[in-house]
């Protein structure tokens, strides 16, 4: 090697250069290239994994005159440079100050060594440095222009910088105050970053490569060893400054991000205390301490020194690369005054719920950007609306009556029966024919299929109405929300003597009747009467004497004392042959049933379903089962650490409670009696259910995101402290709309494009028509969606972070998503390779919203797209049945506009100068 004053010749294991004295420390010493094998010190064995480097001299701003270098002032170079000093020498040649006489400014050109020129490996190093150099671009870097040649030596001209480097700067003035230490540290780090956001490593970071100009501004040079990430897998940088390589490349491993880092907590170490973080006089000294011991505390150095600045110190200085930050930028924020989320991450910590919260935006969003997202909000919504229109329940099924006029039609015809006792309680509702729908499935391919049945005879949309001596108090309990507590056809079953049941087409014909005949009738006679059949035929739109009669086939669910059937035409029907099963007791019917030849037996054992049906479904148990009992373990784990944010979890879980009884005390029915009692505790049991699941699977899940993914739960833990107008959580759930609209449009389109591509259109969604039984219910669905929805994100958010676990990569979790999602709507779809394209299509947008914007996007997505899809949506606004069209329109539009304006942080939309213009 070469002493760095007057370029003699020294050993590598000497103290002071023989020449002019100067000392001689490894970290002032030259890099050395990756085959100067002679330079290794004589004490490495040579069985040694990586023999390590002997260090060669970086340029060292020092006061030059003609005789230090080649060139004399003056020198004319390539009929452009005017060389005016020596500037400095380095490992890989000097640099000269020189002016670029055509552009008049001042420049530095850097010059190999003469032997190194004539060297094939140095010159394509020397190449190297300029390709690689050039492409990085910052403040903070130092500027590399172009190559020339001069006298058969390359040279490469370079940004000049008027100022002094680290190395000599620190040994003049022992180490920076804190804070000009601090803005140092950013510019390093900023710099270093930009570098690695172009995939270079610059593999000799040490003082003497970092300048400081006349402005005081930060400058890297220095690039000679630098590479390209993806090009030094295999192999090492090719050299470096062993005072200022991580251990590993020490070892001979290949120079990454994690070896970069390591020399700025070298470089941060020395800028903040003056002093070095290994004292060592040879490389296999170096070595074995930094294999045996740790640098000494910072603070115990510089007693004042903030304890934020020792932590990342020490943070980049970890033998083990993976305990090191991320990136510079996690360094920089880790500074004094940075971000302290990213602190917490660069010191390997997890950090709190209330730092999350804490940390991200906090001003509102640029009014141009707000308003181009609602622009967008609005496109697809009303994309989505119109249609969505034309597959949901009025644009399939003839609503010619509305329910006041149903209603008071099978109260006629029940007293019409005979039956005139005055009810204590009664329901009513819409319903479709799901054994019509089946029929037209399998049995019609054609592509207007639906249209065909919209308004025919029978129709697809029905209307019940029963009634009861007593309380109609129901029985089903599935779990599934407020809905457990509603009377239907079939809950309460009709097994009190006294309670009848009416069932009419959309234009009140009559389509079933059943009545409960008394348990004790002393004034019965054995024979059985005949009823007034034609006065049922009369109601159902049918003429008798076109019937004849036939052998009953279909058992009355009640007793009777007389049964009767009947075969004919149908009007306006003469391809089909509609059946008529009646019953009576004592005069009086009790059962009457259109049977056509679709109808399935429902009390008796249903068909088989199709295999992929029991697929999907048995994909579905799995996928809740494996969340659940992973949930459970996971959670458990976490708790015994202390991990879990039990408070958010608390929140959480009381809040579904919470809204999940709000959402049944007004669309459940509701009975004056003691059987209340049972229904309250039903209900009170299925939302305590429902938010112990929450609790375990966000303590399950929220630790690790929050020490990965802190940006996702941002806005979600401000939301959950209370913060709702919060800009940061206005955009997100502002995104989670437009999510949502997109994701109604995409529903739509599953509907709409098997009909324009000429295939059988899948079926329509008839099940919406339950949402026509009244405002109550409709207001009741929504306060138990909004939990639901919450469910379904923080599931399929555990269900990404379980693949992510077994995957180990975020691409591969998300394409496992994909797969299982698509496969499983596409083995239910009626068109599956449609339905398939539309779920991936789907999966992409919710990852996209998940991991970009978070828990509260995908909430607010998931929830906008669900009510988008379940409303009954409808054209014909001022329609009897338009009520459900305006809430899902009010309700999205208003959440839109509040989350906009909300978003917005306070700024104004419009400047005040063109208010007042």
């Amino acid at each position: 090697m070469n002493c760095p004053a007057c370029s003699a010749p020294v050993s590598a294991t000497n103290h002071f250069c023989p020449s002019c004295g100067k000392t001689l420390d490894l970290d002032a010493s030259p890099t050395i290239l990756g085959s100067s094998a002679e330079a290794l010190p004589e004490t490495t064995s040579a069985s040694s994994p990586a023999p390590p480097r002997v260090p060669q001299h970086a340029p060292t701003p020092i006061p030059s005159t003609g005789r230090d270098g080649r060139l004399l002032p003056g020198t004319i170079l390539a009929e452009r440079y005017r060389v005016v000093a020596l500037a400095g020498r380095g490992g890989m040649g000097e640099v000269y100050r020189a002016e670029d006489i055509r552009l008049e400014q001042e420049v530095a050109l850097k010059f190999l060594p003469a032997a190194l020129a004539q060297n094939a490996a140095a010159l394509a190093r020397f190449h190297r440095e300029v390709r690689v150099a050039r492409q990085v671009s910052h403040p903070n870097v130092c500027r590399v222009f172009d190559i020339g040649d001069s006298g058969g030596i390359p040279f490469l001209t370079m940004e000049y910088v008027d100022g002094e480097d680290l190395a000599a700067l620190l040994r003049r003035i022992g180490r920076f105050p804190a804070d000009r230490g601090v803005e140092i540290a950013r510019q390093v780090c900023a710099g270093l970053a930009a570098a690695h956001d172009h995939g270079v490593i610059h593999c000799d970071l040490k003082p003497s490569n970092v300048m400081l100009d006349g402005r005081g501004r930060v400058r890297i040079t220095d690039f000679g060893l630098a590479g390209i990430q993806g090009d030094l897998r295999d192999a090492n940088c090719g050299g470096g400054t062993p005072a200022y390589m991580a251990p590993e490349q020490l070892a001979g491993g290949h120079a990454n991000v994690k070896t970069d880092l390591y020399a700025l907590g070298l470089v941060l170490y020395e800028i903040f205390t003056g002093k070095r973080a290994y004292e060592a006089a040879s490389v296999p000294e170096l070595v074995r301490l930094r294999e045996s011991s740790s640098p000494t505390s910072p603070t115990t150095l510089v007693r004042d020194l903030d304890p934020l600045v020792e932590r990342v110190i020490l943070r980049c200085l970890e033998k083990d690369p993976a305990r090191r930050p991320a990136s510079a930028l996690q360094v920089a924020a880790a500074l004094p005054g940075g971000d302290p989320l990213a602190a917490a991450l660069a010191a390997g910590e997890t950090p709190s719920p209330e730092m999350v919260a804490a940390a991200g935006e906090t001003e509102g969003l640029k009014p141009a950007i707000a308003a181009a997202m609602l622009g967008g909000f609005l496109l697809l919504l009303f994309s989505s609306f119109f249609l969505l229109a034309r597959f949901q329940t009025p644009a399939n099924v003839a609503l010619d009556e509305p329910p006041e006029v149903l209603h008071a039609k099978a109260q006629e015809l029940i007293g019409r029966f005979g039956y005139t006792d005055v009810p204590e309680d009664s329901a009513d509702g819409f319903f479709y024919h799901g054994d019509l729908t089946e029929y037209v499935a399998q049995h019609d391919r054609s592509a207007r299929r639906w249209q065909k049945i919209r308004g025919g005879i029978p129709s697809v949309g029905a209307y019940w109405y029963r009634q009861s001596p007593r309380d109609l108090f129901p029985e089903r309990f599935t779990g599934t929300g407020f809905a457990d507590n509603l009377v239907t056809g079939e809950d309460p079953p009709p097994d009190i003597s006294g309670m009848v049941s009416v069932a009419l087409d959309a234009q009140g014909h009559l389509i079933s009747f059943e009545a409960v005949p008394p348990q004790h009738d002393v004034s019965a006679s054995g024979a059985g009467q005949a009823a007034d059949w034609s006065s049922l035929f009369t109601a159902a739109g049918l003429d008798l004497s076109q019937f004849h009669t036939v052998t009953p086939q279909w058992s009355p669910r009640n007793f009777a004392d007389s049964r009767v059937a009947w075969e004919g035409t149908p009007p306006g029907r003469p391809d089909l042959t509609l059946r008529v099963e009646a019953a009576s007791y004592q005069g009086k019917p009790v059962s009457f049933a259109l049977v056509w030849p679709w109808t399935q037996p429902g009390r008796m054992e249903p068909a088989k379903r199709a295999q992929r049906f029991s697929v999907a479904s048995a994909i579905d148990i799995i996928l809740f089962l494996t969340i659940i009992i992973g949930g459970l373990l996971i959670a458990r784990y976490n708790l015994k650490l202390g991990r879990g944010d039990s408070r958010g979890a608390a929140r959480l879980a009381l809040a579904i409670v919470a809204i999940r009884l709000a959402g049944w005390s007004i669309g459940a029915h509701h009975v004056l009696a003691s059987d209340e009692i049972g229904l309250w505790f039903e209900t009170i049991s299925l939302a305590l259910f429902n938010g112990a699941l929450a609790w375990v699977v966000y303590v399950a899940l929220e630790p690790f995101v929050r020490r990965r993914w802190p940006h996702i739960l941002i806005s979600w833990n401000r939301l959950l402290a209370g913060q709702f107008r919060d800009p940061l959580v206005g955009r997100d759930v502002f995104v989670g709309l437009i999510f949502g609209g997109l994701l109604g449009l995409l529903g739509a389109l599953d509907y709409a494009l098997p009909g324009w591509l000429g295939r059988p259109s899948p079926t329509p969604g008839y099940s919406s028509i339950t949402y026509l039984n009244g405002l109550r219910l409709s207001v009741g669905d929504l306060f138990v969606l909004l939990p639901t929805e919450f469910m379904q994100a923080l599931f399929l958010f555990f269900l990404f972070f379980l693949l992510r676990l077994v995957l180990r990569k975020e691409w591969l979790a998300g394409l496992g998503f994909l797969v299982i999602f698509s496969v499983m709507n596409g083995l239910r779809g009626d068109d599956p390779a449609i339905q398939v394209i539309m779920t991936a299509i789907s999966c992409l947008a919710l990852l996209f919203t998940l991991t970009r914007f978070g828990l509260a996007a995908l909430t607010a997505g998931l929830f906008s797209a669900t009510v988008l899809e379940n409303t009954p949506l409808t054209v014909h606004l001022g329609a009897w049945y338009g009520g459900p069209t305006w809430i899902c329109l009010v309700l999205l539009l208003g959440l839109g506009f509040c989350a906009f304006r909300i978003s917005l942080g306070g700024r104004k939309l419009f400047p005040e100068s063109v208010l007042e213009a």
